[in-house]
């Protein structure tokens, strides 16, 4: 008697992994691509010599510019040294604890198709210009299937506005769960 609820409870998990499995890519285990990937055009301003109701700081996985006076949760800010230098920051470099990370590319904004797996800023500003290509990712956040990873987006400079202190971007990023597909559309499986 003992064995047969037994067995049956294990055919139910052995059912319910096959489901979990199905859902998942089979090459990374992240579940299937929900979002699709857009770019945008995004503008922040300096940390410093702004009004503190000008957004700074950028959000990777929501997509969102933030203030950085009412938040630290963003994945990097803007600024503008008293050299006149236009840089990144990732959370490490402002003292909020290393975790987002910034790589510079040498190549164009489009030839950028996939997030590179290290060798990311962490702790330092990272000087940009115009015309920069930048690769960035969030602090390690947990996924709604439990995993926790890092969310991907890639950047390029537009313009910096030093009289206005201000830089405009464009950014893709991945909004799905620890995928590193830099490209427009749904992300490859």
């Amino acid at each position: 008697m003992r064995i047969r609820p037994l067995r049956l409870s294990l055919c139910f998990l052995v059912s319910a992994l096959a489901v979990v499995a199905a859902a998942c890519d089979e090459s990374t285990g992240l579940p299937a691509p929900a979002f699709t990937n857009v770019e945008d055009t995004v503008s922040l301003f300096a940390l410093d010599g702004t009004p503190l109701t000008s957004p700074s700081g950028y959000h990777i996985q929501t997509r969102q510019t933030l203030r950085t006076d009412q938040t630290t949760n963003f994945d990097f800010a803007f600024n503008i040294t008293p050299a006149g230098q236009a840089v990144l920051l990732p959370t490490g470099a402002m003292g909020l604890g290393s975790g987002s990370g910034i790589q510079v590319q040498g190549v164009p904004f489009d030839s950028v198709k996939t997030a590179p797996s290290g060798a990311y800023a962490d702790t330092v500003a990272v000087s940009v210009d115009s015309g920069t290509v930048a690769v960035v990712h969030s602090r390690a956040a947990q996924c709604v299937f439990g995993a926790v990873v890092f969310y991907y987006g890639k950047v390029q400079v537009l313009t910096i506005d030093t009289v206005a202190r201000r830089i405009d971007f464009r950014v893709l990023v991945d909004q799905n769960c620890g995928y590193r597909d830099l490209e427009p559309g749904l992300p490859r499986r």
